[in-house]
């Protein structure tokens, strides 16, 4: 295992990939990351030269817009024109209009693309019709002469009382009744985790453009372009020749463009077959919050016996997620986090209990994590609670439950390698100073306390006081699909040689930001002994590349990275088979022109030893885990409640360093939306409507608000992957907020048990009786 720190880096000319891919051989590596190329997206993106999807010019296009319910739950009776309207220069689409069938595929197909009449309205903002006009004011004169005609009927918003289930799961390990006998103290909790926006830069986008040959092509900001040709084959009747998806450049997902956009694309399609001519479907951001899919809300509930030492003894874990109105992603989401609800923590008897239920809210769906964050919230937040209790350093009560080789999960999963949790916490607690500065807020506290400012005695306002505090979480993330996900998939990278001496790699994982396209040239290269820069991306094109899978799950660098390597090593011994042995960099363009293009299609095979059962939850969840640890310091006004996040460090193992920039990079902008998630990001609804769905109202960090981030990178490598990579997209999203958490409490001595931990809250529990902490039992 090695550890390298890397400070904010200048980048340097760019050097050959395979020095780029080289790891030092132990200890500590410190200093900047030099010699790493320039992202291969980037100068296009400064310079405007790079298409987003609303920069796409399709002469004769038309614009198209929805028509949506304005209540939670009713029944459609009809659709009415107005009659004194002239429509005959626009198109409206309903669903009787669709050729295939209504259902958007995913999952579970419970969704209408289009409510029918006579069906049932499930949700505020559900799409009921569809129209399209050759400019924007006509669509705004004309679209309030479209009535929605309806009868009310009883929407559900609490998902404990919904009795609709999406998905439930039981996890059982050891004895229960065995663990809480042998407990020196038992300790109780319940936290809560509301609606996170994904809030990405650039608004969801779609244009439809329909063949002579029946077809239709669409041109968006996806995330999973094979997401959307099943979608359009599914409702539109189509073959798989005739649907075509190209991706845009895309300006951020954070999940919230996986399955969505199939959405955005059938109702742009759909538009276009029945207007002949491209439909244009350009939300605004306004429609995009309040329309599309967010973090799904939970209720998690722990009860945990414990030794006097602090040995975890027992976990009962129960967990209550909110799908809103259709399924989507709900059963993977709900999944990944019973799976994780237990933390990185070795504990021998365990159960968890997951189910996610409907209820009459627009939909949730993916976001950065994928039901990891609400979970690990909850566990660290109650640990931190359980070290409150027994008198201990929250880092030492770590250090005697953490992971190590050889230990166990609650699914029978033996941990036989690339297991960091102890080191990712060693180096935290070391980088963050923790010890000594959790000593110096304590001290604080205590002075305080002694003055009668905080907890202790009625809170009182009046000049500008703050009080700082330290706080510490650790978290692990499964690398790739859960269980048998990837063998469903199947997916296929391929690597080209083409007939003019070009390296291509063809994949159909999307470039949103977080360095696609830079790193897969850098793998590959170094594979075949050329400069990153001999090495080009296809363009994502369902006609053009195979389908490896969606970009999600911190898979692509993990999975789709492994099987572009796989490519490359075949490509370039079937290359040098042919010339004698020579190294592929003296031979390839020789070789093209004598022999002409040469493919290699790679398909995923399942990792040796690695064997779940989808049924009984028993087995390797995962084939490796990332493991995390995280410190933040904050300030937080006592007369206000508001709260400053000052300091964070952040320590995360991804396996591999593929990019230094790039991977520091994703655990800075992870890190930045876990601050957010922790302290200011909520939605509010009322009646099932989103209230703050504008950026006005809708809150997260600014550069302002970020606090000083530094970053420490641990590399365990994954022998199952080529490259050791295990991917770092969701990881830091997993740990920040329970730190920040912790650090409230540790300023002002109450936990927040519910997210955000807005100055409300904050103030209430001052307030109010200290702490939430249950009795022991």
């Amino acid at each position: 295992m090695t550890t390298r720190t890397l400070p904010r880096p200048i980048t340097a000319p760019e050097r050959s990939a395979a020095d780029a891919l080289v790891v030092a051989p132990g200890g500590t590596t410190r200093g900047r990351a030099r010699g790493y190329p320039l992202r291969r997206e980037g100068p296009a993106k400064l310079t405007g030269a790079a298409k987003y999807a609303d920069d796409l010019v399709f002469p004769g296009a038309w614009y198209g817009a929805t028509i949506r319910s304005t209540q939670a739950r009713a029944k459609l009776v009809a659709i009415e024109l107005d009659p004194d309207l002239d429509w005959s220069k626009v198109v409206v689409v309903t669903a009787a209009d669709i050729p295939g069938e209504n259902l958007v595929a995913a999952i579970k197909e419970d969704q209408p693309v289009l409510v029918p009449v006579g069906g049932e309205i499930r949700h505020h903002a559900e799409p009921v019709a569809l129209i399209a006009a050759p400019d924007r004011e006509t669509i705004r004169r004309l679209r309030a002469g479209i009535r929605l005609v309806t009868e009310a009927l009883p929407p559900v918003f609490d998902p404990e009382r919904s009795d609709h289930v999406f998905a439930e799961y039981e996890v059982q390990n050891g004895d229960l009744e065995v663990g809480f006998g042998a407990a020196a103290h038992v300790v109780e909790g319940e936290y809560r985790v509301g609606h996170q926006e994904q809030l990405y830069i650039e608004n969801n986008a779609m244009i439809a453009v329909p063949g002579e040959d029946g077809g239709m092509a669409v041109h968006g900001s996806l995330q999973c372009p094979y997401y959307v040709h099943r979608a359009l084959r599914k409702t539109l009747g189509l073959t798989a020749g005739q649907a075509r998806v190209v991706q845009a450049e895309t300006g951020g997902g954070f999940g919230g463009k996986e399955e969505y956009p199939s959405i955005i694309a059938l109702h742009a399609a759909l538009l276009a077959r029945k207007a002949g001519r491209p439909v244009r479907m350009i939300y605004d951001r306004h429609e995009d919050i309040a329309a599309t899919t967010k973090r799904h809300p939970a209720i998690i509930r722990h009860r945990t016996a414990v030794a006097a030492d602090g040995t975890l003894l027992a976990q009962d874990i129960e967990i209550v997620m909110d799908g809103g109105a259709y399924c989507t992603l709900t059963p993977v989401v709900l999944s990944r986090g019973a799976l994780h609800s237990g933390g990185p923590y070795r504990c021998p008897n365990v159960r968890i209990r997951a189910r996610a239920t409907r209820t009459n809210t627009p939909p949730n769906g993916a976001f950065r994590g994928f039901g990891a964050p609400q979970v690990e919230f909850a566990v660290e937040t109650h640990l931190n609670r359980i070290a409150e209790r027994l008198g201990l350093s929250p880092a030492e009560l770590r250090r005697r439950n953490a992971y190590e080789l050889g230990d166990t999960t609650p699914t029978g999963q033996v941990l036989r390698e690339s297991v960091a949790a102890q080191e990712v916490l060693r180096l935290a607690v070391e980088a963050g100073d923790f010890e000594l500065l959790r000593s110096a807020t304590a001290r604080a506290a205590a002075e305080r306390l002694g003055s009668g400012e905080v907890p202790g005695g009625p809170f009182r306002s009046g000049g500008a006081r703050t009080a700082p505090g330290i706080g510490l979480a650790m978290g692990w993330h499964g690398a790739g699909f859960t269980g048998s996900g990837e063998v469903h998939i199947g997916s296929v990278a391929s690597v080209e040689l083409t007939a003019d001496g070009r390296v291509r790699v063809l994949i159909a994982s999307t470039e949103m930001g977080q360095g696609t396209t830079t790193i897969f040239p850098l793998m590959v290269s170094g594979e075949l002994g050329l400069p990153a820069q001999a090495v080009e991306m296809a363009p994502v094109d369902t006609a053009i590349v195979p389908d490896s899978g969606p970009t999600v799950a911190s898979r692509t660098a993990m999975v789709v990275g492994g099987l572009c390597i796989e490519a490359a090593r075949r490509l370039r011994a079937e290359v040098e088979a042919r010339n004698d042995g020579r190294p592929f960099a003296e031979v390839y363009l020789a070789d093209a022109a004598a022999h002409g293009p040469t493919r290699i299609d790679q398909r995923f095979e399942p990792y040796p030893d690695i064997d779940f059962d989808d049924t009984t939850y028993q087995g390797d969840a995962y084939p490796a885990f990332g493991w995390a640890a995280c410190v933040a310091t904050v300030d937080v006004d006592l007369d206000t409640g508001e709260v400053a996040v000052r300091d964070v460090v952040a320590v995360d193992d991804v396996g591999r360093v593929i990019h230094p920039i790039l991977c520091e990079g994703q655990v800075e902008g992870g890190t930045l939306q876990a601050v957010g998630y922790a302290t200011i990001e909520e939605i509010k609804l009322q009646d099932g409507r989103y209230l703050n769905d504008r950026l006005a109202t809708y809150l997260i960090p600014t550069a302002l608000d970020a606090p000083r981030l530094r970053t420490i990178l641990v590399e365990a490598p994954f022998s199952g992957a080529p490259h050791g990579a295990k991917g770092v997209g969701e990881l830091p999203m997993d740990v920040g907020a329970p730190a920040v958490v912790a650090a409230i409490h540790d300023a002002v001595g109450v936990w927040i048990t519910e997210l955000p931990a807005t100055p409300e809250r904050i103030l209430a529990a001052l307030e109010g009786p200290r702490g939430t902490q249950e009795p022991a039992a």
